[in-house]
């Protein structure tokens, strides 16, 4: 599900190193994220639950313990991450959650199961949305709901604007047209609407998310963890030794500037998006 940009969890296509500490880094990093989206879900004591690119499963797990008299679906496409999931959900004593390590673009789950199908960050990177979401949708009951959180447009995500611009080589401009990233590939709602509409659900709400994202504890942490990303390397990959170095000095002062007395944060914005299966 996550084909990755600038910055992407640690989900199926590995844009981060996958060790479990980045794994929950990614929860801190989305704490508020986390809190809007559960509340948005609202998830009812009998629901069954499809969690879309589930991760290390946390919002999986937050569903099965408000579903308690049904049960949650993890897919993932990270075969490590379901395993972290898994130990988590034992450790956490609960014993109504499956989890699957499938791409959910092709994952075929069971037709008509499911009330809600859920997703933090987890739909923003299918090569076919289309099939993807009509996948999804076969998936629901009658009038199932579709909650996801999704990124807004790049221009408004401060995270994704100003550490890419930290990396660009020296005297290189921001002018000209730059391609849309996967990761806001959903942030225009008029056209997820059409794809959502194409794929049979009902006209969809938008309700915006502004809320940091947390990177760190301290300097050193963030950049630890931005380090992670593999955009972030890619782009210091590309430049040479002298350029690397400048790069990496203006990033960690990027960092400095953002840090806070509770650790360092970035701006970001995002769509709750809900539908419901005509």
């Amino acid at each position: 599900m996550k084909a990755r940009s600038l910055h992407e969890p640690p989900r199926p296509s590995g844009s981060r190193d996958p060790g479990p500490f980045r794994m929950l880094d990614y929860d801190l990093e989305l704490q508020h994220h986390n809190l809007a989206l559960r509340r948005a879900c609202a998830i009812r004591a009998s629901d069954q639950v499809l969690d879309i690119g589930c991760g290390t499963g946390q919002t999986t797990r937050e569903a099965a313990q408000l579903a308690t008299a049904g049960s949650v679906l993890g897919i993932d496409r990270s075969n490590e991450m379901i395993e972290r999931a898994k130990q988590l959900s034992d450790e956490a004593g609960l014993h109504n959650v499956e989890y699957v390590c499938a791409d959910a673009e092709r994952y075929e789950p069971p037709r008509e199961r499911f009330d809600v199908a859920i997703s933090r960050f987890g739909t923003m990177f299918f090569a076919d949305p289309v099939a993807a979401f009509s996948n999804l949708r076969s998936a629901l009951r009658a009038d199932g709901r579709l909650v996801m959180m999704v990124w807004q447009q790049r221009d408004r995500n401060e995270w994704a604007t100003s550490i890419e611009r930290a990396l660009m080589p020296d005297g290189a401009g921001t002018t000209g047209s730059i391609a849309v990233p996967p990761a806001f590939s959903f942030g225009d709602p008029d056209a997820a609407r059409r794809i959502l509409d194409a794929t049979g659900f009902a006209t969809a709400t938008f309700d915006e998310v502004h809320a940091p994202v947390f990177y760190g504890r301290d300097v050193e942490a963030a950049f630890d963890f931005v380090s992670g990303f593999s955009t972030v390397n890619e782009k210091l990959a590309r430049l040479d030794a002298n350029e690397r170095a400048r790069a990496v000095e203006r990033l960690r002062d990027l960092l400095a500037e953002h840090r806070r007395a509770d650790g360092v944060w970035f701006d970001s914005r995002a769509w709750i998006v809900s539908t419901r299966r005509k």
